[in-house]
């Protein structure tokens, strides 16, 4: 697929009827591996990339996410679309440059934050966030190829857990011309319900273990995320596994183990 279609593509994905899950990858085998599923898009997850480093989330410089994008583009044939947490820096210049670098990525979207990164003050001030994302958006219809561009409000990721200001946010967002938005940390199909009920633009949902695709899909989301959440898994399994070899001396953990035939069946697409 061609990176002009994938981003038409990923924007009807949006507006189909529904609600569909595009999970998070974090590395070159996992792309490959969530694509043989038969999931339509993809995207990066800025922690589960950090990760995978053995770094926190937040603290891989910009140019070593790009090059990480370029990665998960080129795995597949899926649309794209990436975590870019809050971008190249604080200014709205900078939020534009931030677009221009991910579509040179050959990504289909991308998402900046409304978090500064500085854990006392971890909040932009709306004026501020909004041109933010009104230089993002001025950025990506100026781009050749189509790119959905997905504005986030991050109040309920740092111990802000207003929806009133979230919805207030979203909303500025959407004037500002944001193609999907997200305030992820939501833990209640109600909130999803509030936030999908106050835009009309197409919004993005981060799981919660009691969440289904129905609930959401009923509450009005359009895409629905995992974030981290299985690279998480992944690392839990292994924690697991780690457990039981000292505590126990056995391997009983191999029964549920992939074979590693069958993960490079899926990784060549030849696996149903």
């Amino acid at each position: 697929m061609k990176g002009a279609d994938r981003g038409k593509v990923f924007r009807a994905l949006h507006h189909a009827h529904g609600a569909f899950v595009i999970p998070n990858p974090w590395d070159i085998g996992t792309a490959k591996l969530l694509a043989s599923f038969g999931f339509q898009a993809l995207a990066t997850t800025s922690a589960g990339f950090a990760f995978s480093r053995g770094l926190p989330d937040g603290a891989v410089p910009f140019e070593v996410m790009i090059q990480h994008c370029r990665e998960i583009v080129g795995a597949t044939g899926l649309p794209v679309s990436a975590d870019l947490e809050r971008g190249k820096g604080d200014s709205p210049e900078s939020a534009a440059e931030t677009v221009f670098a991910a579509e040179a990525a050959g990504l289909a979207g991308c998402s900046i934050e409304d978090h500064t990164g500085d854990p006392a003050n971890p909040i932009y001030g709306l004026a501020h966030a909004v041109e933010r994302v009104a230089a993002a958006v001025e950025a990506a219809r100026a781009l050749k190829h189509d790119f959905v561009f997905t504005a986030r409000a991050e109040n309920f990721l740092w111990n802000r857990p207003d929806l009133d200001d979230t919805i207030r946010r979203l909303q500025a967002f959407e004037k500002a011309g944001a193609d999907v938005l997200y305030a992820p940390g939501l833990t209640t199909v109600e909130q999803v319900a509030s936030v999908c009920a106050a835009v009309a633009k197409p919004v993005n949902v981060l799981v919660q273990p009691g969440f289904s695709v129905k609930a959401l899909a009923e509450a009005g989301a359009a895409r629905i995320s995992l974030g981290p959440r299985l690279a998480n898994f992944a690392y839990g399994m292994l924690e697991t596994a780690c457990r039981e070899m000292l505590r126990d001396g056995t391997f009983g953990f191999t029964r549920a183990a992939m074979p590693s035939a069958k993960i490079v069946a899926r990784f060549n697409g030849t696996v149903d």
